[in-house]
């Protein structure tokens, strides 16, 4: 997309947003030089953050993959979806349950343009995209697109991968996952990632709280026992809350180093 469509669609490419900087960090072509700029930035003084966002991206595949094959869930809620890039959540469920249906959710004007990417499903199942934003989850649990995908008296797959740490404060992402577990029943999971500087060195750990004191930072980071707090009332599936590289991984993959990652994963069932 050039700058000239950007606008016209009210996206601003002057304006860096983490899903199209996400892309750029997966190497992905749908972003401006203001988000590619960005994730230049953020690597310079965290050179490790692109391993991050991969193990992000990785997580999102064995967990959908876990739930499609092993648990049996057919329905996902996929919100802070992101631009679509290879191995899109109904990607994987649908390779292992062709009659996955899942619903995308994002605030970013241009992950709608790119949305037919999304709704790219398989003849058996049923994809759909919101215009939507987690801090607002009465309005996506209103919307009813959500009501004719997906139905809500069976087991959903909650999907918040590397999107809870937009949101800032502490004590602030509790509420907000509590609320859309709460219209889910028995047998639902949460899957979510989250960043930490829980492995950073405390130079970085200093350099980081800088750039949010200084509002230069759009991320705002938990510790293991903040992020293991979205997970109260819920049965943890094994290993638990780990980085996101050791959730599950795939046989002889190279576990990196925890600081590499920064970023705890956890998978949790709803009794």
């Amino acid at each position: 997309m050039d700058h000239t469509s950007a606008v016209a669609r009210g996206i601003d490419p002057n304006q860096a947003h983490p899903a199209r900087r996400y892309n750029y960090w997966l190497g992905g072509k749908d972003n401006f030089a203001a988000d590619r700029a960005s994730g230049d930035e953020l690597e310079r003084l965290f050179p490790k953050v692109r391993l991050g966002a991969l193990a992000n991206r990785d997580l999102l595949c064995r967990a959908t993959r876990h739930l499609t094959a092993e648990v049996g869930i057919r329905q996902f809620l996929d919100i802070g979806t992101g631009l679509p890039t290879a191995d899109n959540t109904h990607e994987v469920a649908q390779r292992h349950a062709p009659d996955s249906r899942v619903v995308y959710v994002d605030n970013d004007p241009m992950v709608m343009a790119h949305a037919q990417a999304l709704l790219n499903s398989s003849a058996e199942g049923r994809t759909a995209y919101i215009e939507a934003d987690l801090n607002d989850p009465e309005a996506i649990l209103a919307h009813p697109v959500l009501h004719d995908t997906l139905d809500l008296k069976q087991p959903v797959g909650l999907m918040l991968i590397a999107v809870l740490h937009f949101i800032h404060g502490h004590g602030a992402a509790e509420p907000i996952v509590s609320r859309l577990l709460d219209a889910m029943p028995s047998g639902s999971h949460l899957v979510a990632t989250h960043a930490t500087s829980d492995f950073g060195t405390p130079e970085q750990q200093a350099l980081y709280q800088r750039l949010v004191e200084q509002g230069k930072s759009d991320v705002w980071t938990r510790t293991r026992d903040e992020f293991a707090g979205l997970f109260d009332g819920l049965e943890l599936v094994a290993p638990g809350v780990v980085p996101a590289s050791e959730w599950h991984p795939d046989q002889g993959a190279v576990i990196p180093a925890r600081s590499d990652i920064n970023v705890w994963a956890a998978v949790g069932r709803k009794p």
